[in-house]
């Protein structure tokens, strides 16, 4: 093989041939670079035109190693003795006086007791790989880069430039990078996108105007443009240095790629013109295209939108098959499968009374060229519906046989309908002017007056006049003459404002005067002046006597609502007065006219306010009407009560708008009524006087029996402490229980309070049988109370349930104390017991007394009714107990059971929703 055969082997990184035993010393090249070298690997001798090229070494006391002229990647590559390098190929960088290594490659041979090192430069050799490996990246990178932006969708199509500037950006480490397109609206250049690193100042914005300044440049290739030579891209660069790379298609340069803050000759040295312009074009030509694509979608979006909402589209005859193409929405709005059919179909869809005309028009169209205009209906098989108007236009395009017939149908549909409505609305409009009760008339303005020159045909009915009969002085004369005032007025505002609502009176040809409601309005021309009036006269004489009439009943209730001894009001669902009349107002100490605005529920307490406004939610359509006793606070008084009844005004969806009430003062009943539940109860406490004394007497005699045994023990000397404890607590017990007797009878005793409370009706059976237990043991009646403890609440006087209870147990009492004077054997009891469901709770008094003749139980609750002796009863506690569980809402009953009388008092249970906070126990 010979000396260049092996030299091309090697540069072709092939293995050299094995070195043969001869002992023939090796012819030494003279080219490139030899290094003669030791057993050690250290440098003994230098030679070839390469090694002035190489970095100087520091002299030493003996031979630098071979190591001290390669970089240090390379000294891998030749670790140990020559002798172990032999049959390799190396290559090796070297430390050079230029910018950029040596790239050698070569082989070792023994050359006598020594090593010979042969090297070649092969830097253009890398450097061509290096390009072409580029170039191929490059290529790879435009097509991917053109792939993304050609298969994304329009939507993401902004957002895949970005992410494609960003990857050019990073790949080859540029600072800011923008696309820049031709602006075509303000003729110049506009950043569609751009990319800036984290740590570069910004230099553009999307949509940002570079004006003209990219036109100086020379497309043709890529430009490193500094901004001091080119001042009209100031604005672009800054004060940076920048790259800007075209891109050019049929008419030009469109689009350039800017790169700012790198130089390109540095940073990216193995990128061509030809790489970096086919990089733009990667990213100009698919981004140029799907933008073209995106402005031909919209306005394909435009078209059809408009033909759309036009009812519109465009058609084309081909008179060589006799076929039609039709625009897809007209198809659509036609109801056809496909847009081209023949022609004889299309006419199909044509009404028939137009059908023949529309032919015979495309055939003129065809032979003779004359433009087609003509308006047809759609034939529609339900002749009831309303029929489709469409306008056809058309026009032949081209002569001879390559003539095209095209136009356009559009929908006028809403212009026809409005024709014939119109054209109906008129006849309506004659036929209703001619019918019409009202009169009306046109007249001319003529030198500053009005003068009449048409009045339909109903004034000869009405008035029994014609229009020379309504001349201008002979229609003043008919009016009213006290009503000539009011007409002048009438025209003079007519003429000033430009319209006019007036009555007055005018005569008939019989004599008789009309009451005439004229409404009339001003006609002006285009510079304002006054052209024609144009009203109607209204016959309101009917309407104007019901009116007065109206008026007088008005005036006639006024009186009567203000004269009623009764308070009529009428005030909104917050109980802010609207209106009230004068017994009202004197109640509440103002004047009538003050009574509006202010709120009825300031004279009540929080409690009957609640109470109060709870009741008018319950009012509804169907139960328009609620009555109620109310307690007030007015001015100057304790308490007033009012019997009260409202009734609710409601809207159309059942709204409560307003309330009308009338009232009357309960006060002096309400006292009375108190006054003799007093007394009643005063009475009573007379009846139990006895029985109370007995209750208070007991505890006395236990306390005097401790207190002489515990002198005896004192004075004998044996007085011990626990025994003193004993009796002194045995004493402090019944002192307790003598002031609980007495303190229970001083609250029984005195007024009950004014407003109703909730109370549990426990409380009222404790505080009875306290004042009655001793008392009915002392006299032999066995009572029998069941278990009452369940927690429920009722709305009244817990003292006035009691009196009704000591009444019920005191009647029954006297009845059985009776009967046993005749039957001494009869053992006497009274069963107190309680029961109760969802909406209310039943306190039942029974006994054994052997009941109540049938004959008086429908008398029992009459006031001053008894069966007791002459002097023993007053005949009030059964009829005040009765109207006391009344005013509670409740009921009391009587029944006779197998035994005797069986007494039911049943009370409304308060829900928890109805119990005020003020009112609510604790």
């Amino acid at each position: 093989m010979s000396s260049g055969d092996k030299l091309f082997g090697r540069l072709l990184n092939r293995q050299p041939p094995q070195p043969s035993n001869s002992a023939d010393t090796p012819s030494v090249q003279r080219v490139g670079l030899q290094l003669h070298l030791n057993d050690e690997g250290r440098v003994i001798q230098l030679s070839g035109p390469l090694r002035h090229l190489l970095a100087q070494q520091i002299p030493g006391a003996q031979a630098p190693h071979l190591l001290d002229y390669l970089m240090p990647h390379s000294g891998l590559s030749v670790e140990g003795a020559p002798a172990e390098w032999q049959g390799q190929s190396l290559d090796l960088d070297f430390f050079s006086l230029g910018e950029h290594p040596l790239h050698l490659r070569g082989w070792v041979q023994p050359l006598g007791e020594s090593w010979l090192l042969q090297l070649i430069d092969i830097g253009d050799l890398l450097l061509e790989r290096r390009q072409a490996r580029s170039r191929e990246q490059c290529q790879l990178l435009a097509a991917q880069i053109s792939e993304q932006l050609r298969l994304c969708s329009l939507t993401r199509l902004p957002e895949v430039l970005a992410e494609q500037l960003q990857g050019l950006a990073q790949r080859f480490q540029i600072p800011c990078i923008a696309m820049a397109l031709l602006d075509e609206q303000a003729e110049g250049w506009l950043i569609h996108q751009h990319y800036t690193a984290f740590d570069a100042p910004g230099l553009w914005e999307i949509d940002q105007r570079l004006g003209t300044g990219l036109d100086s440049l020379n497309g043709s290739a890529p430009q490193q443009l500094i901004p001091s030579e080119h001042p009209r891209l100031q604005g672009i660069f800054g004060n940076a240095e920048g790259f800007a790379v075209p891109y050019h298609n049929a008419l030009g340069v469109v689009a350039w790629l800017l790169c700012g803050f790198y130089p390109a000759q540095q940073r990216a040295p193995d990128l061509s013109e030809r790489d970096w312009l086919q990089l733009t074009a990667a990213l100009a030509g698919p981004l140029l295209e799907r933008l073209r694509e995106h402005q031909h979608h919209l306005q394909l979006e435009r078209l059809e939108s408009l033909q759309a909402l036009l009812g519109t589209g465009w058609w084309e005859v081909f008179s060589d098959t006799a076929e039609v193409q039709l625009a897809p929405s007209l198809a659509d709005t036609l109801n056809l499968a496909s847009t081209r059919l023949p022609l004889h179909d299309w006419l199909e869809q044509i009404h028939p009374a137009d059908r023949e005309e529309l032919t015979i028009r495309l055939q003129t169209l065809q032979d003779e060229g004359a433009p087609l205009l003509l308006c047809v209906r759609l034939h529609r098989p339900d002749a009831a519906q309303t029929p489709i108007w469409y306008r056809l236009q058309g026009q032949a395009l081209g002569i001879g046989r390559n003539r095209r017939l095209v136009g356009f149908m559009l929908d006028i549909s809403d212009i026809k309908n409005q024709e014939q409505n119109a054209a109906a609305a008129h006849a309506r409009l004659d036929n209703l002017i001619a019918s019409s009760p009202a009169v009306i008339y046109v007249q001319r303005y003529v030198e500053g007056a009005l003068q009449p020159t048409f009045f339909s045909d109903s004034l000869l009915p009405l008035l029994g006049w014609s229009l020379a009969d309504c001349a201008a002085g002979a229609l003043v004369e008919r009016v009213h003459p006290e009503d000539r005032d009011g007409y002048f007025e009438r025209t003079r505002q007519l003429l000033r404002e430009g319209s006019v609502r007036a009555r007055y009176r005018l005569r008939d040809s019989r004599g008789d005067y009309h009451w005439l409601l004229d409404e009339a309005k001003l006609l002006r021309d285009d510079l304002g002046l006054p052209v024609e009036a144009v009203g109607l006269w209204l016959d309101v004489t009917e309407a104007t006597l019901a009116a007065e009439k109206v008026k007088q009943s008005e005036e006639r209730y006024r009186i009567l609502v203000e004269d009623s001894p009764a308070m009529i009001c009428r005030y909104l669902p917050d109980l802010t007065l609207t209106f009230g009349n004068r017994p009202l107002a004197t109640y509440l100490e103002c004047q009538p006219e003050q009574l509006p605005g202010v709120n009825l529920g300031s004279w009540m307490s929080p409690e009957q306010r609640e109470a109060f406004l709870q009741r008018l939610s319950h009012l509804s359509p169907e139960f328009p009407v609620s009555t109620a006793e109310i307690n007030l606070q007015l001015p100057g008084r304790e308490h007033a009560w009012w019997v009260w009844s409202d009734r609710g005004v409601f809207d159309e969806q059942g709204r409560l708008l307003e309330i009308q009430a009338v009232g009357r003062d309960n006060t002096e009943v309400r006292r009375a009524q108190q006054q003799l539940t007093q007394s009643a109860k005063m009475a009573t406490l007379g009846e139990m006087a006895t029985g109370l004394a007995h209750e208070i007497n007991q505890p006395l005699n236990v306390m005097r029996m401790a207190i002489v045994n515990v002198l005896k023990r004192l004075s004998n000397g044996d007085a011990q402490i626990d025994y003193l404890t004993d009796k002194l607590n045995r004493i402090d017990a019944q002192v307790q229980r003598a002031a609980r007797v007495v303190d229970h009878m001083r609250v029984f005793g005195r007024r009950s309070e004014i407003e109703q409370h909730p109370f549990n009706p426990a409380q009222a059976i404790e505080g009875t049988l306290s004042l009655l237990s001793e008392g009915m043991r002392g006299k032999g009646v066995e009572l029998r109370v069941s278990e009452t403890g369940f927690e429920v609440q009722v709305r009244g006087y817990v003292d006035q349930l009691e009196q009704v209870l000591i009444n019920l147990m005191v009647n029954a009492r006297d009845a059985l104390l009776s009967k046993r004077e005749a039957d001494r054997e009869f053992k006497p009891w009274i069963s107190v017991y309680a029961e109760r469901d969802e909406y209310s709770v039943r306190l039942w008094v029974e006994d054994n007394g052997g009941g109540i003749d049938p004959r008086l139980l429908e008398r029992i609750f009459e006031p001053f009714f008894t069966t007791k002796p002459v002097g023993v009863g007053t005949g009030l506690g059964l009829s005040v107990s009765y109207g006391i569980v009344e005013n509670m809402g409740g009921k009391l009953s009587v029944r006779n059971s197998t035994e005797g009388a069986r007494f039911c008092i049943e009370l409304p249970i308060v829900a928890d929703d109805q119990i005020t906070s003020v009112a609510r126990p604790e």
